[in-house]
């Protein structure tokens, strides 16, 4: 239970459907959200802009194509698929919230680029931090890629914490 007249934190954490921002949001509730707090963990996943679909190709970064070529048939499912993907992953986060007992959780689905949108919410909602996984990515692909987690880094209004999930030894370990 939250001491009387303690601090009111607000945490944002960005999620996706990844493992690095599962760990990430774990990490940060073992080791951030703390009962002495009044905290507020603020879900936040981010759709790609409307006008852009995006699927995952082999290695797992997104690949992006114009709207102007599907049918609005084609982009009605596109959108329904996006949506369910974003209620798939906003459901695994609060499942794991709901572990840690006495936290309250408001979550927000947005639209547009990642790194932007980020950015501006955790001004918008007033955050306190902005915790985030790291995919990992080495300098070539980060390079053609770009970082989220170095853009947030670079740009957000308040503190970011970048949780790097561990790599696993051939033995699991």
């Amino acid at each position: 239970m939250a001491e009387v007249g303690a601090e009111e934190r607000r945490v944002l954490v960005a999620v996706d459907e990844s493992e690095e921002s599962m760990h990430a949001l774990s990490w940060c509730l073992n080791n951030i959200v703390s009962d002495k707090f009044r905290d507020t963990l603020l879900l936040l996943y981010v759709k790609p802009p409307r006008a852009v679909s995006t699927a995952l190709d082999g290695t797992g970064k997104r690949c992006y194509a114009e709207a102007y070529l599907f049918s609005s048939e084609v982009m009605l499912a596109i959108e329904r698929y996006g949506n369910e993907v974003a209620e798939f992953v906003m459901e695994k986060a609060k499942r794991l919230c709901s572990e840690l007992g006495d936290v309250k959780v408001e979550t927000r689905i947005e639209n547009g680029d990642a790194r932007d949108v980020i950015c501006q919410m955790t001004d918008k909602l007033g955050a306190d931090l902005l915790v985030m996984g790291s995919h990992g990515y080495g300098l070539i692909k980060r390079t053609f890629l770009g970082s989220v987690s170095n853009h947030c880094a670079q740009n957000a209004k308040c503190p970011v914490m970048i949780v790097k999930k561990p790599k696993s030894t051939p033995n699991g370990h």
